[in-house]
């Protein structure tokens, strides 16, 4: 019992100590709390935010790539920009309407190794908003940077529309984007034209569109990529520069920055908007203070020699920079001429044109055919009637009459012809220069009220120009039973001039004045054939062979009619070279004059110049539109019969290679 009582004793001993030891250590404890310093918790505190966000940007920043089967999806008004430090593309954003009206933008970004041919995607999670008519320029410093400013992005069904005033840079090295925040910056647009000049990228006009009226801008930008920085350029009242306007060419040169073309809208009180399409051409000149290394900016106008080679006045056109020969290179575009308040006819082009940078000289870039050895230089003969039949036909009738129907048909397409390799006519194309390579990719085509998006892919070797390689065929299924005219019809590839570059307007009016008389002489002719065929109409059975000519010409009549109204079966040359119905011999010579001047030429003509060569290309045009004259008085009398009168036959003469729109596309912005 003494034993037990002992024990608790000890035991209530040593609980009491281990009480007193564990109020020791509370109060040490406290009275540390109390001493230690809040700053010493903060860098605890901090180390952990940083790993945070650490771990969150490095997050942001995973750039995912893979490889992709081809080029980009269908897409219009994204940016194909040429790699500064190396042999790639790169394509970014763009947009794509569907045919039930819903909108898609883009923001992936695609990189093209021609030396592989491989397409790469990359995805960040960091990166500019899904947008279109954008603008991106590449500069070389760190390896390679792409800067991108602004576009415009809408909602699925566009019942909200936005435009971006972002700046946003791409390394190229490590794939990621970073935004670049300023205080000052241009205002939100899309349509505008950015170039690279020394570290300088200098940013002009484009246009804002708030839903009611488009805004066009010729204002003037500058940002500093060392400093990382905007600056709008000022400009007095009295200096001159150039209009608003979007979708013009803007081209680095020694002197500074060149500017062609462009459009824009008049709005007119009381009347309906009207697209101008521009063709003039500026430099800004840039000079750098010798001292402090200042630049300082003014407009000048350039005087564009007369020449031949100057494209026609059209949109959708922005050249591309040929670094190595100090050229810009154009592809394409469309011309739209109003035809009344209803409409507007609208010409689409597939010509190659080279704009020297310096010396503001115009170049008509045409394919070379290959040379053969040991073949001379006759040329084959087109037939004056196109090709309609069905292959057996000429076959069929050999049997039943023992001749040959050569008159109903046509030669077979010269394989060498490089024309044969050219896409097809469009807009908007997205084209770079990479070396001496030119790539183009998709565009935007019109069949009727109708807009088609295209995806192929070509590339022409620029130094060469033999022909078009295409690595990547069209997708998009045209409907050719929309009344329109194909690309093609408008195609001017064939287009040359004289060499010299000497032709002046004097020339040009003498040669339409000439054209005129020799036109108004034919037609005099025809009327004088018409009157004399009329007052030998008497019945006889000697004359049965010439009824029966006279119902073989009027099915030839027909069947040339229905082949001019089919344009998308027929070769850009053929429909360039064929009278059109209604068409008088002026209209015809006018908008074939440079395929005919390049048959002169090619034809032993190679000495002649200017005036001359457009002469003999006129009296080419002169002989093979009198083959078909015959055929065109019995389609005017055909249309006649159906009730049209003689001004409404012209305007199925211009119909031709134009394709009607009842409003103005979108993409004319």
């Amino acid at each position: 019992m003494a034993k037990k009582s002992g024990t608790n004793k000890a035991t209530a001993k040593a609980a009491k100590k281990e009480r007193a030891a564990q109020k020791t250590a509370r109060k040490e404890k406290k009275k540390a709390s109390k001493t230690s310093k809040p700053e010493d918790q903060d860098d605890e505190d901090l180390e952990s935010i940083l790993d945070k966000i650490r771990r969150e940007w490095e997050e942001a920043h995973t750039v995912t790539e893979e490889v992709v089967e081809g080029p980009p999806s269908k897409r219009a008004n994204a940016t194909l920009t040429a790699c500064p430090n190396g042999n790639h593309l790169w394509s970014i954003g763009g947009e794509f309407f569907s045919e039930d009206g819903k909108a898609y933008f883009y923001n992936d970004v695609f990189r093209y190794s021609p030396e592989k041919n491989e397409w790469r995607k990359f995805i960040s999670p960091t990166c500019p908003g899904p947008r279109s008519a954008h603008s991106v320029v590449a500069s070389p410093v760190g390896g390679g940077k792409l800067f991108l400013f602004g576009g415009e992005f809408s909602s699925l069904y566009q019942n909200s529309f936005h435009h971006y005033r972002d700046l946003w840079v791409f390394d190229i090295p490590t794939h990621s984007w970073e935004r670049i925040e300023t205080k000052i910056r241009p205002s939100a647009r899309s349509g505008h034209r950015m170039a690279m000049w020394k570290h300088y990228i200098v940013l002009f006009g484009g246009f804002y569109d708030p839903g009611y009226r488009t805004q066009y801008l010729n204002d003037t930008w500058l940002f500093d990529t060392q400093e990382y920085k905007w600056k709008q350029i000022d400009f007095k009242e009295s200096d001159r520069k150039p209009s608003p306007r979007s979708g013009f060419s803007f081209l680095p040169n020694s002197e500074g920055i060149v500017l062609y073309g462009g459009y824009c809208k008049e709005y007119v009180k009381g009347k309906r908007p009207v697209g101008v399409i521009l063709d003039d051409t500026w430099l800004l000149r840039i000079t750098l203070d010798p001292a402090t290394a200042i630049p300082t900016f003014r407009w000048e106008k350039r005087r564009v020699p007369s020449s031949a080679h100057v494209p026609s006045p059209r949109a959708g056109a922005t050249m591309a920079l040929w670094n190595t020969r100090g050229m810009g290179v154009m592809f394409g575009g469309v011309t739209d001429v109003e035809r009344d308040e209803e409409g507007m006819e609208s010409m689409f082009w597939a010509d190659l044109c080279g704009y020297n940078l310096e010396n503001s000289k115009w170049t008509s870039m045409n394919l070379r055919r290959p040379k053969k050895a040991g073949t001379g230089k006759k040329k084959q003969v087109r037939s004056a009637i196109p090709d309609t039949t069905d292959p057996g036909d000429s076959e069929n009738e050999e049997d039943k009459t023992g001749t040959s129907q050569t008159k109903t048909t046509c030669p077979k397409q010269d394989v060498d012809d490089p024309n044969l390799t050219k896409p097809t006519a469009r807009y908007n194309a997205m084209l770079a220069v990479l070396r001496n390579t030119l790539y183009i990719y998709g565009g935007i085509l019109e069949r009727g009220s109708r807009e088609y998006t295209l995806d192929d892919f070509y590339t022409l070797q620029l130094d060469k120009l033999d022909k078009y390689s295409c690595l990547r065929s069209m997708s998009t299924v045209i409907h050719e039973d929309v009344e329109s005219s194909s690309g093609d019809e408008s195609d001017s590839d064939t287009d040359t001039h004289d060499e010299d570059g000497s032709d002046t307007d004097e020339d040009y009016d003498e040669t339409t004045s000439d054209m005129k008389y020799r036109g108004a002489k034919a037609k005099k002719s025809q009327r004088q054939e018409i009157e004399i065929g009329e007052e030998s109409k008497a019945p006889s059975s000697e004359e049965e062979p010439v009824v029966a000519a006279v119902a073989d010409l009027r099915t030839q009549a027909s069947a040339f009619m229905s082949a001019s109204a089919q344009n998308a079966g027929r070769s850009a040359e053929d429909i360039l070279s064929t009278p059109a119905p209604g068409e008088t011999l002026a209209m015809f010579y006018a908008r074939s004059r440079e395929y005919w001047a390049q048959k002169a030429h090619s034809q032993g003509a190679m000495d002649s110049r200017g005036k001359q060569l457009r002469r003999d290309g006129f009296g080419l045009a002169e002989e093979h539109y009198a083959e078909y004259k015959p055929i065109l008085e019995e389609v005017e009398k055909i249309l006649a019969e159906a009730g049209l009168d003689e001004k409404e036959m012209r305007e199925v003469g211009r119909d031709t290679g134009a394709g009607p729109s009842d409003g103005q596309s979108r993409n004319r912005r």
